[in-house]
C-alpha cells in the first residue's frame, strides 16, 4: 500500500466520518473540519519523512557508486536507520499515530472505542484508498500482455505505463 498525497483530505474526511457515525468518537461540528485537517497532518508529515528518507538514498547511491536498480535495498538501510517504518508498518505507524491524536485531541470531544476497534476502522477506509497499487499493477500488466515479462523492454514499459495510469488517475 502506497500513501498518495492526493488522497490524503479523502482519507481523513472518510476515517472522521465513519468514526463518528458509528458512535466511536464525538466531535463538535464546529470542529470537524479541525479533526480533518489533523488526520492529514499526520499523514502529510509520514510522506516528508519518506521524502527525506529518499533523499538520503539518492545521497548514499551517489557516494557508493551505486545505480538506481539498489534503490530499495539502500532506502531499507536508510529507514532502518532512521526508525523509519515502510510498507505496512508505515501504515501501521500512521494508523497507531491517528489513534494517539484522536485521544488527545482538543478538537475530539470524546473517544467512545477501545483503540483495536479504532484500528480496524481507521485501516479498513486507508486499504480502500491505499490499495490502488495493485490494481494499478494488474491493469498494467494487462496491457503489456505482448511483452515478456523480467526483460529490460517490459520493464522499461512496464515502469512508463504505470506512471501513465496514475496520472490519469490524478495520483501524480
Amino acid at each position: 500500500m502506497r500513501l498518495y498525497p492526493k488522497v490524503i483530505p479523502i482519507i481523513s474526511r472518510e476515517c472522521i466520518q465513519t468514526l463518528m457515525q458509528d458512535g466511536d468518537i464525538e466531535v463538535e461540528p464546529m470542529r470537524v473540519a479541525d479533526a480533518e485537517m489533523d488526520l492529514s497532518a499526520i499523514m502529510r508529515e509520514y510522506l516528508a519523512n519518506e521524502e527525506r528518507v529518499n533523499q538520503a538514498t539518492r545521497e548514499a547511491l551517489e557516494r557508493r557508486g551505486y545505480d538506481y536498480s539498489k534503490f530499495n535495498q539502500v532506502k531499507r538501510e536508510m529507514a532502518d536507520v532512521r526508525g523509519f517504518k515502510m510498507g505496512d508498518e508505515g501504515i501501521e505507524y500512521v494508523i497507531n499515530q491517528m489513534i494517539e491524536f484522536l485521544l488527545i485531541s482538543r478538537n475530539v470531544e470524546e473517544v467512545f472505542s477501545a483503540d483495536n476497534v479504532l484500528r480496524a476502522k481507521i485501516f479498513s477506509v486507508m486499504k480502500k484508498h491505499l490499495d490502488v497499487d495493485d490494481e494499478i499493477d494488474k491493469e498494467a500488466r494487462s496491457r503489456l500482455k505482448h511483452l515478456q515479462e523480467g526483460t529490460s523492454a517490459f520493464d522499461i514499459e512496464y515502469n512508463k505505463t504505470v506512471e501513465q495510469i496514475r496520472r490519469a488517475r490524478g495520483l501524480i
